[in-house]
């Protein structure tokens, strides 16, 4: 399953050799030998993300543990439900149970807090999607998480599309370029397949944006009002895309003013895990 993540092997023995698990003086406290069976659990309501990272984990740790999940990614959890089982030799559960834990609560947390903005919008055209704020080295992780709680990815990476933002248009005036022109510019230099996306902050510069032919605007901290009346401007031109400062209790009223799409940072650079724990017994016929 996980070959679809490069680099997600990797990133999940550099984290089990960053927490030192074979030199643990704890668990070397145990037997080599004895056997056990953990469970892991759903501490708090929410959306699951990365159950089959977490028990690659314990497979890294000690290819010879069994690892099964009882929910499947995307789905509602509850305080109680159990989502995978773990048997094997105690001690390499013990020495990888943090590192997975980890993985499965921070990629819950995203889900979580995505499907609360998704479901916050129903009803409207607005779709929620992510940014590239995420955490270093976790990038499609965070995102598959964010599909998982029923969002959308912006772009993966720089090479996905154009996308001009205030900096950018600060560095074309300095060449003496306005924003019509640097646009026309970006349409003229990139593949046909790629779309061009403009970040603004007030009518003007979206007027300009739609006059170098952007495909996108970025409609960055606007109130809503500005808002609507640049989503006019836009119909049959571009599509819009909310984006700063959007949460929970506004992004309803965002998506209202008729936006395409909005997205959150937030949702993946200030995410709450979810309490999820791992709950063990030394016999692996205990259950």
């Amino acid at each position: 399953m996980l070959h679809q993540w490069h680099g997600t092997i990797e990133l999940i023995q550099r984290a089990l050799a960053e927490d030192e698990v074979m030199a643990d003086p704890t668990t070397a406290l145990l037997p080599p030998d004895l056997p056990g069976r953990s469970v892991m659990v759903a501490k708090d309501f929410g959306v699951l993300a990365g159950v089959e990272i977490a028990l690659e984990v314990f497979c890294q740790m000690d290819p010879s543990v069994q690892c099964e999940a009882s929910v499947s990614d995307g789905a509602g959890l509850k305080p109680g439900q159990e989502l995978a089982t773990i048997e094997g030799r105690l001690d390499g559960i013990l020495r990888a149970e943090r590192t997975a834990i980890n993985f499965v609560q921070r990629m819950s947390g995203i889900a979580t807090a995505t499907h609360a903005l998704v479901q916050a919008v129903v009803g409207t055209k607005a779709i929620i999607i992510d940014t590239r704020k995420t955490m270093p080295g976790w990038r499609l992780l965070d995102k598959y998480a964010v599909r998982m709680g029923g969002g959308r990815n912006h772009r993966m990476n720089l090479a996905d599309g154009v996308l001009i933002k205030d900096n950018h248009i600060v560095a074309a005036a300095s060449m003496g370029m306005g924003l019509t022109e640097f646009v026309r510019k970006a349409r003229a230099d990139s593949s046909h397949t790629i779309r061009v996306e403009v970040e603004v902050e007030t009518v003007e510069q979206a007027r300009e944006a739609l006059e170098g032919g952007a495909d996108i605007l970025l409609l960055d901290n606007m109130g809503v009002a500005t808002m609507r009346q640049v989503v006019a401007m836009c119909k049959g031109r571009a599509s819009t895309e909310a984006s700063g400062g959007i949460t929970l209790e506004t992004v309803r009223e965002v998506a209202e003013t008729g936006v395409d799409l909005i997205s959150s940072g937030n949702i993946t650079h200030s995410v709450k895990a979810l309490d999820i724990s791992l709950d063990t017994s030394p016999n692996p016929l205990a259950s």
